[in-house]
Formats: C-alpha cells, sequence, structure tokens
C-alpha cells in the first residue's frame, strides 16, 4: 500500500520575512546606529545634537557625490584613484573663472547672477572631458584603469597647482557659495515642504511597485507589511527634517542679516537653518542615479558588463564606448562634488579633495560594492560615505588624533570588505 501525501503548501513567513528588507543594508543602518549611540555616549550627548547633524551632513556630501559614480566604475571592474585630484581641478577652474576670466575676460564681477552658473557649467565641461579621455585611455586604448587614473592622481592635482600658481583663490561669489551648507540652506518652512513632497512621492513608489507586482501575478508583500515600511520611510524622511530644523541660526548672525538688510531684527526673533542645498543636491543625484542603474538601458548594460563582460561582448554591447560613459559620468560627479567643497570652504585650496580618493573606494566598498565587479547600490554607497564620516567626526569629538582615525577607518574597510565575502559566500551572490 503505498502512501499517498498531500503537496506540502508554501512556508508561512516570519513577520520580518514579510518585511523583505534587504539584510546587507539593514546590517550597514545597524551598523550606522551602532557609531551614533556609541559616540553620543563618549561625548556626553553632544554628537546627536542638530547642530552636529547638519554639520556631519554637510561634511559627508562631497565625498558620498563621488561614491555614487564610483559605483558604477567598481561595478564594470574598474577603480578610479584620480578623483580627488579631478575635483581639485575643476575646482581651480571655477575659482579662475569667478575671480580671473569672468571679471577680466567677460566683465562680470562677482556678484553678477551669470558668474556663478557659468563657472559651474564650465566646470563640469571639464570633469565630463577628463572622465572621457580616462575611460578612451581604459576602453580603447586598453591601458589598465588602475594605471589610467593613478597617473591622473598625479597629473590633474599638479594642473590644479598650475592654474591658480600654487594660491589659494577666494573668496567665491555669494551664489557659487550657497552650496557649500552652512551658507545655503531651504529654511524651515521649506525643508517641511521638500520632505513632504520625499513622502509623498515615496509612498506612491511604494503603492506603484505594488500595483506592478500584482498586474504581472508576483508576489506581494502583507498590507501591514507595507504600512509597515511606509510608516519607517516616514519617521526617517520627517525625523531627519524635524532635526535639521532644530538647529537654529545663531542670535548674532541674525543680527546681521537684519543690519545687512537695514532693519532691526524683532525681539525673540528665531529661525531655523533647515536642509542645506548641498544636501538637496545630494538627493537629487542619488535619485538621478538610481533612476540611471535600475530604470535605463545604460544601468542594465553597467551591471551586466561587471557580471560578465565576455557575455556581455557576445550580447553585442559596446563595453569599450560604455567605459568612456561610465569614467565621464565620474568627471561629472567630480566636478559637482568640486562644487560643494569649494563653496563649503567659501574659497579654492591646494589640498582641496587630497585623500578623497581613498574615502570615495572605501565609502563604495563599504556600502556593498563588489570589487570583482557586477554588484553596489546608489544608497548603500551614501551610506557607506556617511558611516565613514560619522566615524571620522565622532573620533575627533572624543579627541583621537588624526593618525589614529586614520588607522580606525582603514581596519573598518578591511573588515567591511571581509563581511561582505562572508555574506556572499553564504548567499551564493
Amino acid at each position: 500500500m503505498t502512501d499517498i501525501h498531500a503537496p506540502a503548501g508554501p512556508k508561512k513567513k516570519s513577520a520580518f520575512a514579510a518585511l523583505e528588507i534587504d539584510t546587507r543594508l539593514l546590517g550597514m543602518i545597524g551598523a550606522f546606529v551602532v557609531v551614533c549611540l556609541v559616540f553620543n555616549l563618549l561625548t556626553e550627548g553632544r554628537f546627536l545634537t542638530p547642530r552636529n547633524v547638519f554639520n556631519l551632513t554637510i561634511q559627508t556630501v562631497s565625498v558620498a557625490l563621488m561614491a555614487t559614480g564610483m559605483v558604477f566604475v567598481i561595478v564594470t571592474r574598474h577603480i578610479d584613484l584620480s578623483v580627488g585630484s579631478v575635483l581639485a581641478t575643476c575646482s581651480a577652474i571655477m575659482a579662475m573663472m569667478q575671480t580671473a576670466v569672468a571679471p577680466g575676460w567677460l566683465g562680470l564681477e562677482l556678484g553678477h547672477p551669470m558668474v556663478a552658473p557659468l563657472a559651474i557649467v564650465v566646470g563640469i565641461a571639464a570633469g565630463v572631458i577628463i572622465g572621457g579621455f580616462h575611460g578612451w585611455l581604459v576602453g580603447y586604448l586598453t591601458i589598465p584603469a588602475f594605471i589610467v587614473t593613478l597617473g591622473g592622481l598625479l597629473v590633474w592635482r599638479n594642473v590644479a597647482w598650475h592654474l591658480t600658481s600654487g594660491q589659494t583663490i577666494g573668496p567665491l561669489d555669494e551664489t557659487f557659495q550657497l552650496f557649500g551648507g552652512i551658507n545655503g540652506t531651504l529654511g524651515e518652512t521649506w525643508s517641511w515642504v521638500f520632505g513632504i513632497i520625499c513622502l509623498i512621492a515615496a509612498w506612491l513608489g511604494l503603492l506603484q511597485a505594488r500595483r506592478a507586482r500584482i498586474r504581472h501575478e508576483f508576489p506581494v508583500k502583507p498590507v501591514w507589511a507595507e504600512l509597515t515600511i511606509g510608516g519607517i520611510v516616514a519617521a526617517a524622511i520627517l525625523g531627519f527634517v524635524a532635526v535639521l530644523n532644530a538647529y537654529e541660526v545663531p542670535t548674532r548672525r541674525l543680527e546681521r542679516m537684519f543690519e545687512a538688510r537695514g532693519e532691526t531684527m524683532p525681539e525673540g526673533y528665531t529661525e531655523a537653518y533647515g536642509l542645506p542645498i548641498s544636501v538637496l543636491l545630494l538627493i537629487i543625484v542619488a535619485i538621478v542615479m538610481t533612476i540611471v542603474a535600475q530604470r535605463t538601458r545604460l544601468g542594465r548594460y553597467i551591471f551586466a558588463t561587471g557580471g560578465n563582460p565576455d557575455a556581455a561582448e557576445l550580447a553585442g554591447i559596446n563595453t569599450r564606448m560604455l567605459t568612456v560613459k561610465v569614467f565621464a559620468i565620474m568627471g561629472i560627479l567630480c566636478a559637482i562634488a568640486a562644487v560643494v567643497a569649494a563653496s563649503r570652504q567659501t574659497f579654492h585650496s591646494n589640498d582641496i579633495g587630497t585623500l578623497d580618493e581613498l574615502r570615495v573606494i572605501a565609502a563604495a566598498v563599504i556600502g556593498g560594492t563588489a570589487l570583482a565587479g557586477g554588484v553596489g547600490t546608489i544608497y548603500g554607497a551614501i551610506l557607506g560615505a556617511l558611516i565613514m564620516q560619522s566615524l571620522q567626526s565622532g573620533m575627533a569629538m572624543v579627541g583621537v588624533d588624526a593618525p589614529y582615525q586614520n588607522i580606525v577607518v582603514g581596519i573598518v574597510l578591511v573588515v567591511a570588505v571581509l563581511v561582505d565575502i562572508i555574506y556572499r559566500r553564504r548567499t551564493g551572490d
């Protein structure tokens, strides 16, 4: 007599599994939270104050911008060691445009509404040309990216020095300085408006994704799981805006602002900084880069080439031109990061961007980008940059000397790669 067993039904998911949260992302968020709590304890509550959170965000932006581009470079199995030097060259070009070319050649003095846009456009054009040139050397002349960008590290750092004759150039245009953080923010009201817009967009994205899965007859999360994720997103966005809005402009600064307008500050008047324009710029770049990575042919080609270059070529992908495009994107992001870095310090200096190439690569790798290629996320790279900056800022507040800070960051980088290797072995990725 043969036993007949009914087919086993689908296994019931646990509550956590039903949320379908990326465990790697969850691990990075957990590490970031632990770092923040530890330093907040060591600094007696000073680390998580609105002022320090504000400073932490604007200090992270330039590295995070370049880290989003480094994801594409590493995913395609290349490396770019020149990003800090390219940033310096673009910064020097933009500084000279504002202080020498615009007033001397075009008759546009600082403060003219065209000075900052013109400098930014020229700087971004320089970034595209430099990045595209690197990509051409790598893609078409087949010179290893390590060598090309190592040479670029030396060349462009000294090109920047030559353009400025080794001098510090500044002050820069006031409109240009709006991208520096403290000098350019949305203010309390517009920060809330932007936060609510982001929240609505995020909820609509979740709803659209659910409808798409239903339309294609894919399994969907339980409604409670969707609502939970929506609540977490709401708490994260509105909480971030609330913390930034809690950082008030110092009274003396407000008085000077009123005096400059010929007015008297009302008694008891307060004003919050709100969301920095540089952070807004990072959010926009992150959204664009994520769309490119997940929703465009270019993004599919980048990850396909990184996963298997030979198969990508056999499939008809022009991997040489793809390499040029990837490095050109990296050049654009270096130029945008130069805008943020130079405007934050209100002048161009010879040491701007020094060691940024190592910070950018470390941010991408800590964020889960595989050095073997084919795997990486934009949000992971930004989170990696934030973790690194949190470590350095926290250690500086505690009183750890710079050499020891670099030792800790180096150890964290190696440990992050080891954890990533172990994770991929266990998951089979």
